[in-house]
């Protein structure tokens, strides 16, 4: 198994995702761990799981 693109990382306050292609943060922080985020990320990449997951995690910030 390769090197995963996309993984969570403790920051204070919570967890941001790291890109290490890019090597910089992506997207938002958030208070618990977008573990399904991840694995959408990482795995199939469909853009409409991906902006609903993005607009759950969203919705659990506020």
């Amino acid at each position: 198994m390769g090197r995963r693109r996309y993984v969570a990382r403790g920051v204070p306050g919570g967890y941001r995702i790291w890109d290490n292609k890019a090597r910089r943060w992506w997207g938002d922080l958030y208070e618990s761990c977008p573990d399904d985020l991840l694995d959408e990320l990482n795995g199939a990449r469909d853009h409409d799981r991906i902006t609903a997951l993005l607009k759950r995690y969203r919705a659990m910030r506020r």
